[in-house]
């Protein structure tokens, strides 16, 4: 048996997010479906690094692959590249040792959310069109609220697996360029729906609608707001898994020109 570092690039548009679900088209689900095919055996498991939401994409989603083949690297990119569907791609396959996992030994991980401030004709699955007016400028003073060690029990939905809500932050930009602004937001793991709270509170901030002062409260108790202004699914992006000394990278390899 061996294992393999898969990083994997996907749009996620027709999906119900990452994760094998019984009847339900995911990206885990066709993955598996091709190594069934490229290795002609029920006898390996594919693991990946983290979950992604319906209709959320991904740059650089990690997975690890247990399969007993004599392929080398490259082959099995291949391989799986001819039997997967257009909207996910194998970007690289890397021998790794037995004990690397891909979940576990992620140190970090980063997202890009895309927001567009025009209409985007060719855009619409991939971009969240916002055509309120936005102060950048102030969404990036809220942005540095959220950067450090803190609880983000108001971003997350209710998740058994999760026994903590504190998070480090270690960066959250935004960014605007031409029509669109762009959210980078790098911590060492997410609750879930949190980044997408994250942005829809940046976003209401921008509009107006809620105050540095109300930003900063959300740390300090529990609110239902951010939940209230979650943002779309379709402007998010899982960049970057990072693992071991890799250091962290304040800037970002997507630009969807609309």
């Amino acid at each position: 048996m061996s294992r393999f570092k898969l990083t994997i690039e996907y749009e996620g548009t027709r999906y119900k997010g990452w994760q094998v679900h019984k009847n339900q088209l995911t990206v885990q689900g066709k993955l598996i479906e091709a190594c069934q095919k490229v290795f002609d055996t029920p006898s390996f498991e594919l693991y990946g690094a983290g979950r992604t939401d319906a209709g959320v994409h991904a740059l650089g989603q990690v997975a690890h692959l247990d399969v007993p083949t004599k392929l080398r690297p490259e082959a099995i990119k291949q391989k799986l590249n001819d039997a997967l569907p257009t909207d996910i791609a194998i970007l690289a396959v890397e021998n790794v040792k037995p004990n690397f996992h891909a979940r576990h030994n992620a140190t970090a991980r980063s997202y890009v959310y895309q927001i567009s401030t025009r209409k985007a004709a060719l855009g619409k699955p991939l971009v969240w069109w916002v055509k309120d007016a936005l102060d950048v400028e102030m969404m990036q003073r809220a942005a540095r609220l959220f950067v450090g060690f803190k609880d983000f029990r108001s971003y997350g939905n209710d998740d058994p697996d999760v026994k903590s809500t504190t998070v480090d932050v270690n960066l959250l930009n935004v960014i605007q360029q031409g029509d669109s602004i762009f959210i980078h937001i790098i911590g060492s793991h997410f609750l879930w729906r949190m980044v997408r709270r994250v942005v829809g509170v940046l976003v209401e901030v921008g509009r107006g609608n809620i105050s540095l002062e109300e930003v900063a409260s959300f740390f300090e108790m529990h609110s239902e707001v951010p939940a209230r202004h979650t943002s779309p699914s379709v402007g998010l992006y899982l960049e970057h898994i990072y693992y071991g000394d890799e250091p962290l990278d304040a800037s970002f390899i997507f630009s969807l020109n609309i």
